[in-house]
């Protein structure tokens, strides 16, 4: 089934404008809004630092995630990013072992950016792929209970050096395996997921209460590059009413792009965008008894 999705999405993405994803937005979130109040958008953006800072520093470093910080910003958009622990040299080569800590120019910008209101979310320990084929990379799929939350500790205590304490996590490479998101819900209140989630979680409303947790994954058009979302968002601010857009950005993609795109969008987005600390609050004070999320089991929620 997950397969014949993965399938559906690819070609409801070339031929449908976005209709699929219209329909997979959730009208709401049980406790956590009002049925007919405004669409909000929470914005993610992957990630910082970016995952090929220590092969492409100047291409993909902290001077240049300023200038996307200082155009979202700027506009009042607000937005989480997702933080990876570490930062790895060759992260898409399984063999490679080299990481290294974030430098003080990193952890002195994600200072900032938490002073300016801006979210964190844990993204992985390294960003590093355990598999070689771009249609499998991950840095979660194939590890047990027992090493998933190794992995997540040794993350999560290296940014905790830096004060930063995630909420959110947002797998590498999207991907995780359908078991593991009971231990990720453990540490987190909210899971993301993004297009590759498709193929170990199937297509999912979103977002939706899985067990006391949040799953939100995005899916294209509102997954994408600042253009798709210039053309998808009127449409969707129109008619979803009630509920929460995930939106997702790569920094790096605007930043090859020429920032002029985000420039437009962050303006269009800027007045229906919501803090991630107020929709974390919500879900803290929202989230299921164990009676419900037991009943709620793994099933495919729709």
């Amino acid at each position: 089934m997950r397969v014949g999705e993965q399938v559906l999405y690819k070609l409801a993405r070339r031929f449908g404008e976005g209709t699929l994803a219209d329909l997979l937005l959730a009208p709401g979130l049980p406790g956590v809004e009002a049925a007919g109040a405004p669409p909000r958008l929470l914005v993610r953006v992957d990630e910082f630092p970016h995952y090929l800072a220590w092969d492409e520093p100047d291409r993909f470093g902290a001077r240049e995630y300023e200038r996307f910080h200082e155009i979202m910003a700027g506009a009042g958009a607000h937005y989480l990013v997702a933080v990876p622990a570490r930062v790895s040299r060759s992260p898409l080569s399984p063999t490679g072992v080299d990481s290294r800590a974030l430098t003080d120019e990193e952890v002195a910008l994600l200072r900032r950016l938490a002073r300016e209101g801006v979210g964190m979310a844990l993204h992985g320990r390294d960003h590093r792929t355990r598999h070689a084929s771009s249609r499998e990379r991950s840095e979660l799929c194939g590890l047990d209970r027992a090493q998933t939350r190794a992995l997540l500790e040794r993350a999560l205590a290296e940014l905790a050096q830096h004060e930063i304490h995630p909420e959110v996590f947002v797998p590498p490479f999207n991907r995780f395996d359908a078991r593991q998101l009971d231990w990720l819900a453990e540490r987190f209140r909210v899971v993301c997921g993004g297009p590759e989630s498709i193929g170990t979680m199937g297509l999912q409303r979103t977002p939706q209460w899985r067990g006391q947790a949040v799953y939100m994954p995005s899916y294209a058009p509102y997954y994408g590059r600042a253009g798709e979302l210039l053309r998808a968002l009127p449409r969707a601010i129109e008619r979803a009413r009630g509920g929460w857009i995930p939106v997702v950005l790569h920094w790096g993609w605007e930043a090859d792009a020429g920032w002029g795109e985000l420039e437009r969008l962050a303006e269009l987005m800027a007045a229906h965008t919501v803090p991630w600390r107020d929709f974390l609050a919500a879900v803290a004070q929202a989230r299921p008894t164990p009676a419900v999320a037991t009943a709620s089991g793994m099933g495919v929620q729709r």
